[in-house]
């Protein structure tokens, strides 16, 4: 999505017209604090602050926003602009790798306006020093030239709010860290949560969701609303192409297995993890790196991206001498876990790579 799709605050997009699959996720976002369901304690802190700030005509203070992907770290940056009515500028750390790119953000910026900087922590190091004048005073200075003759030229910004997201808090620097005037931490939804979420967004897809159905779903989300709302589309495909259109319990399972996604939740990545270090490396110790190369996939798309969710189901251990399967890993695949002293560890180096600790 372009800062352009999202310029007026809210105003995204309007939900009873047939949507192409470029649009669901827009369509689907709540517009206001009141339609946010989960996260209530951040919820109702952010209304305070948004509250106080539109009494006093003042633009509210920045806001940082952390937590794993898809929990709704956008879309709580989209309601700040609405519920403040001011538009919103979205960017994000990657793209502003110098501080030419953050000053020329900045100071396009309107009275009001609503920076939004997705994945803040990987900004480069100028541009993060240039934004905490930014942050602090409303001012940037721009450099003019090289070398002895450079000129540095300040440059006065209107008031604006500034909302980071990141999904690695501990990475950014402590000055940065301290200029946020409210900090918030988005955790897991339960399952009755995403129930909710599904059930308001079957009424947006026209999907005749059951009770069952939705709560199958919900089961298997991780839960995370991104990952709810994906698995919802995807049974509804199923279920317009191989039933009636409507998903009921046993078409969620039947979409589910089609797509492998298990009763935990765990997608074809997090299984083959699983599966690697049980049944290769006899559950274990194992350093990342080997891990990864005997799933084929790169070291920071196991520790990112399957990883977090097998420590948090409490199937994968992290440990000083490498990665682990927990009992629950071997029940859950239906493997016999052997007995305690079986020499599997001889047959590899848990050591090898220096992140298997990590």
């Amino acid at each position: 999505m372009s800062a352009d799709d999202t310029s007026s605050g809210g105003d995204l997009v309007d939900p009873t017209v047939h949507l192409d699959e470029g649009a669901i996720d827009a369509a689907l976002r709540p517009r206001h604090l009141a339609e946010f369901v989960g996260q209530i304690r951040v919820r109702e802190q952010l209304g305070l602050v948004l509250s106080a700030a539109s009494g006093r005509g003042a633009a509210p203070d920045h806001v940082l926003l952390s937590g794993p992907p898809g929990l709704g770290k956008t879309t709580l940056a989209m309601i700040i602009a609405a519920e403040i009515n001011q538009p919103l500028r979205i960017s994000s750390g990657p793209a502003i790798q110098h501080a030419g790119d953050l000053a020329a953000v900045l100071s396009s910026l309107t009275e009001g306006e609503v920076l939004f900087l997705d994945e803040i922590h990987r900004m480069a190091r100028p541009a993060e020093e240039m934004l905490y004048l930014a942050m602090e005073d409303f001012r940037v200075d721009v450099v003019v030239g090289k070398g002895p003759g450079a000129t540095a030229i300040p440059l006065d910004l209107p008031p604006f709010t500034l909302v980071g997201a990141t999904t690695r808090a501990g990475l950014l620097p402590g000055p940065l860290r301290d200029r946020f005037g409210f900090t918030a931490h988005l955790d897991f939804y339960d399952p009755a949560e995403l129930t909710s979420i599904l059930v308001r967004s079957a009424e947006l897809l026209e999907v005749t969701l059951k009770p069952g159905g939705a709560t199958e779903i919900a089961g298997r989300s991780r839960g995370t609303p991104r990952v709810a709302n994906r698995l919802l589309r995807r049974v509804r495909d199923f279920s317009e192409v191989r039933g009636d259109g409507v998903v009921d319990e046993a078409t969620a399972k039947a979409a589910l297995a089609i797509y492998d996604v298990d009763d935990m939740g765990l997608d074809r990545l997090d299984r083959s993890v699983l599966e690697a270090l049980v049944r290769k490396f006899g559950g274990g110790p194992v350093g990342l790196s080997t891990l990864a190369v005997a799933v084929g996939e790169e070291r920071e798309t196991v520790e990112e991206v399957a990883e977090p969710y097998l420590v948090r189901a409490g199937l994968l251990a992290r440990t000083p001498r490498g990665r682990i399967a927990t009992p629950a890993a071997w029940e859950h695949l239906g493997v016999p876990q052997p007995t305690a002293g079986a020499a599997h560890a001889s047959l590899f180096d848990p050591t090898e790579d220096d992140g298997s600790a990590e």
